[in-house]
């Protein structure tokens, strides 16, 4: 029998459940940390999670429609802050790198899915080292040069000042790739390039 994608409105759907799921991260207490106060949150556990789950383009519709929703002036931002002044603060480019992080996450993660059908372990050390790629190509380098251009810092001082987020990032996208890791196996037909037939791809061969 075959079996087809999910439709657009259940795409629809999941970019905005998983918009509100990046929202309720920033119900955690921020913790302010660092010389220019940037916050450590959960946000960054939500947006790979995100983009690990749902792929590079809804997991980027997700990720940027939060962040659009919150320069807008819903307070979805971390202590609830909203609105365009958050890009006159140290950690815009954090914000600002979430959705091409997502895309990356996403795109590699789809990688992943299709390629190691059956390995676990793989599966996992692999999606870890996607969701580090997100994290190490974009957010930081762009949360460096927010801090910079922000906090008025040279940018060996504002690198300095970001190291302090590493050790927590890796704890934050270790645990999204087991969560992700576990909803693929839940659901096996989540991810699926937009263009290929569900019945085509790797996860819909062992059914």
């Amino acid at each position: 029998m075959n079996q087809r994608r999910p439709s657009t409105v259940t795409d629809l759907a999941l970019v905005a459940v998983f918009a509100g799921v990046i929202s309720a991260a920033t119900l955690a207490p921020a913790i302010p940390v660092g010389p220019v106060g940037v916050p450590i949150t959960l946000q960054t556990l939500a947006v790979a999670l995100t983009a690990m789950i749902l792929g590079p383009w809804r997991g980027f519709a997700a990720t940027a429609l939060y962040v659009i929703v919150g320069l807008a002036g819903l307070p979805v931002f971390a202590g609830g802050a909203s609105g365009l002044g958050v890009l006159a603060k140290p950690s815009a480019g954090y914000l600002l790198a979430f959705p091409l992080a997502a895309l990356l996450i996403g795109f590699l993660t789809r990688i992943v899915l299709t390629r190691t059908e059956g390995r676990n372990g793989l599966r996992w050390a692999l999606l870890l080292l996607a969701g580090l790629a997100g994290s190490f190509v974009f957010v930081h380098p762009m949360g460096i040069a927010g801090i910079a251009l922000n906090a008025g810092l040279p940018l060996d001082k504002a690198f300095l000042a970001d190291l302090v987020y590493w050790p927590g990032d890796i704890i934050k996208n270790i645990a999204a790739s087991f969560v992700a890791l576990a909803v693929h196996r839940a659901f096996p037909g989540l991810l699926v390039h937009p263009s290929v037939p569900l019945e085509q791809s790797p996860e819909a061969v062992r059914s």
